[in-house]
């Protein structure tokens, strides 16, 4: 039998690792198994108490249907009251564009400022969605390197080469996923003098921007002119605790914003209304709340990336942002001959019978985060802290390990890091 065959594209597009590793923790949840679970970048919180209240409202007032592309203009006056209030921006409710979390601007980003054949910088280990959003294109991804010894901030020599070379548009995400690094005010000031003038965008992807921990976040946005030159993209799925509700925004020119809108309406059609009624009242009554619970991320991070870094083969920096922590586990993959997504793997399933621990390996956010584990901090700390001493037990049980990797040789490392 002949059946259609797959675009060449979408046979490459590999999704994210995250989710792979949460079905499988999953799995052997439900098989009795305790997960500790480490690997998913969700809140642990319920949805924000202002934001439930307003959105059950909303749909019993049955505000269940079409709305604007663009967005409420209600909700894009709050985005912008947002922005404001928070950074010191100067927009108003023509530069918000809404849009069902930030992974989809991604996509929206592209196809308004990248034509096929042109180049995108991505600072790398950078987030899985990347690279097949950008093939989606038909462009060419070109990669800067984030390294620890520079706390994983951007490399601006690396950024004036690629604009003198004809690139096209850049990717900046800050704080960091996966590796907890901010740019700083100086960055980014350094960043919009670069680019300024120039025939070149940038598409900020600012989800943690309330997680910022040794500073504050710092968007291109405030910086002179930048409006022309950055579409900053917002989710609600973090600070606000409202994955699930798939809330959020876009700010830029309004030149910008408009034909964002035209994308949206011609792909997406609208963000439910409810949603962002929902999102106003988060962004109006919750932000006490939010700070709150920012308070015990911070914590959390804080207290992990300590533990972590007494485990023998294991260094680990507090990260300066996000609600992960990075540790390099170059020395240990090495010993015992393992990938460090293969480590990953090991701990949460053949560690042990009766535990296991989920987390990432770095190398699912691109050959840049080989050595590295990504561990988010959405357990409790009491979890976080047993995580840490079964890592700590489960490297010596070298039989198990050798036993794992008869089972599954993908995870054997051929070569050693090289840090």
């Amino acid at each position: 039998m002949v059946r259609p065959s797959f675009s060449r594209f979408a046979q490459s597009v590999e999704i994210e690792s995250a989710f792979d590793v949460l079905a499988t923790a999953r799995r052997l949840q439900g098989l009795g198994k305790d997960i500790i679970e480490l690997e998913i970048g969700d809140s642990p919180f319920p949805t924000s108490t202002s934001a439930v209240s307003a959105g059950l409202q909303a749909i019993e007032q049955d505000a269940c249907h079409y709305g604007p592309s663009q967005g409420l203009p209600e909700f894009r006056d709050a985005a912008a009251d947002y922005l404001n209030e928070e950074y010191g921006t100067v927009v108003s409710a023509d530069h918000i564009v809404v849009g069902p979390g930030a992974k989809t601007f991604e996509m929206l980003f592209l196809e308004a400022f990248v034509d096929p054949g042109e180049e995108v910088l991505v600072f790398t280990p950078h987030f899985p969605t990347y690279p097949p959003n950008i093939a989606r294109r038909g462009a060419n991804m070109r990669l800067s390197p984030l390294l620890a010894e520079n706390d994983f901030r951007p490399n601006l020599s690396d950024v004036s080469l690629f604009i003198d070379e004809g690139g096209r548009a850049i990717f900046l995400n800050s704080p960091h996923n996966p590796t907890g690094g901010v740019a700083t005010r100086e960055d980014i000031s350094a960043l919009a003098n670069l680019v300024r003038g120039r025939d070149v965008i940038v598409f900020s992807d600012e989800p943690y921007d309330r997680m910022a921990w040794s500073d504050q976040h710092h968007t291109l946005l405030v910086q002179p002119g930048m409006l022309d030159h950055c579409v900053a993209a917002y989710t609600f799925s973090k600070s606000y605790s409202m994955s699930g509700w798939r809330l959020g925004f876009a700010a830029s020119s309004e030149r910008h914003i408009e034909m964002l809108t035209k994308l949206t309406n011609t792909s997406l059609s609208c963000v439910p209304p409810f949603t962002q009624l929902a999102g106003i009242a988060a962004l109006r009554n919750d932000r006490q709340e939010r700070e709150q619970r920012m308070q015990v991320f911070g914590k959390r991070v804080a207290e992990l990336a300590v533990a972590l870094d007494k485990v023998d083969g294991v260094r680990c920096k507090p990260p300066a942002g996000t609600f992960y922590v990075f540790p390099q586990v170059f020395g240990l993959c090495n010993e015992l001959s393992i990938t460090s997504h293969g480590l990953a793997m090991y701990l949460l399933e053949a560690a042990d019978d009766q535990r296991g621990v989920a987390c990432l390996g770095g190398e699912c956010f691109g050959k840049a985060g080989r050595g590295f584990l990504r561990m988010s901090c959405a357990e409790p700390m009491e979890r976080l802290l047993m995580a840490v001493d079964f890592l700590s037990q489960a490297i010596q049980r070298r039989s198990r390990v050798s036993e794992f990797l008869e089972d599954r040789p993908e995870f054997q490392l051929v070569e050693p890091y090289v840090w």
